[in-house]
């Protein structure tokens, strides 16, 4: 962002000051609005206004983690959209670093940077509906050895000066802030991109009421301290969240976890030929749930039972 300042303020150096910096502030609204802070429709938020009250500053936000707690929370409802909001083509650049298989983009500038400038996309005339359906077939069936899970492994820090910036945050579980959305980065769901065996982890879930904590912005009188509100995850962001480590010697114990988790979701929605495997492996997934939930719901029940014992 302090680079894109730089270049505008060169473009517009035959302006007078007042002029340029108005024509300045147009650009970066359009700029965070429609690119960094995207939503599904064409208004700009006019929450992005105050951000550019001082110009020096702009250049000093997290904007990476902005952009990824709002992109997170809009992969969160996207399969109930008709879109997604945000930077889109971060996930596209993304998956053809770490799903090549799938050939959806075309290398084509070796060594550029930023990495969206070495490829180009890949246009396909079909319809959405049947892209998104070729592409969920696609994603169930990655041959495990087709994943790159470290890709960018002899990337030049040095010839990105925002990656070198930003190398303390990585490779840890941190919180993600833009403006009244907090999300968690759970690094440690993803522990084979650092080069790491997976471990078992506790699956998270989405019960997280302070995400979203309220309409913060409803009136002119309605201030709300996010010093206080989310102090927790501020102090996190602050202290850099926590390196994610793993003792495991393999991925085996983590598979068998997730396949009791979710295999039975694996095949949910999508219209396939007759599989009697991937029905057998469903109704797997199903018995292990069931059992797991079995499990935890007489945990609860001993649990109940024992302080009502202790309370009579």
């Amino acid at each position: 962002m302090a680079r894109l300042i730089a270049d505008a303020r060169a473009a517009l150096a035959e302006e007078e000051r007042a002029a340029a910096d108005r024509d300045l502030r147009r650009f970066l609204i359009l700029v965070i609005g429609k690119l960094i802070l995207g939503t599904r429709g064409d208004p700009v938020s006019c929450r992005c206004l105050p951000l550019l009250e001082d110009l020096s500053s702009v250049g000093s936000y997290a904007w990476g983690a902005a952009l990824l707690a709002h992109l997170f929370d809009s992969l969160g409802t996207s399969s109930r959209e008709t879109g997604v909001a945000g930077f889109f083509p971060l996930l596209q650049v993304w998956a053809y670093y770490h799903l090549p298989s799938l050939g959806r983009g075309v290398p084509r500038r070796p060594g550029a940077v930023p990495l969206l400038q070495r490829w180009r996309f890949r246009r396909d005339e079909q319809s959405l509906r049947l892209q998104v359906t070729l592409i969920h077939d696609a994603l169930d069936t990655v041959p495990f050895g087709h994943v790159q899970w470290t890709p960018y492994v002899g990337e030049d820090d040095a010839a990105q000066p925002w990656v070198e910036r930003g190398r303390p945050y990585f490779g840890r579980d941190i919180w993600l802030h833009s403006f009244n959305t907090v999300v968690p980065l759970h690094h440690r769901l993803v522990a084979r991109t650092l080069g790491l065996h997976q471990a078992v982890v506790d699956f998270p879930t989405r019960q997280r009421p302070w995400e979203r904590p309220g309409w913060s912005f409803r009136g002119i009188q309605q201030v709300t301290d996010w010093t206080v509100r989310v102090r927790e995850q501020l102090e996190d962001w602050e202290q850099r969240g926590r390196e994610v480590a793993s003792d495991a010697t393999s991925d085996e114990d983590y598979f068998r976890a997730y396949a009791r988790r979710y295999r039975a979701q694996v095949y949910k929605g999508s219209q396939r030929p007759f599989d009697p495997e991937g029905c057998i492996a469903s109704l797997e997934g199903v018995l292990d749930s069931t059992i797991q939930q079995r499990d935890d719901l007489q945990a609860i029940v001993t649990q109940l039972r024992e302080e009502l014992d202790r309370a009579q």
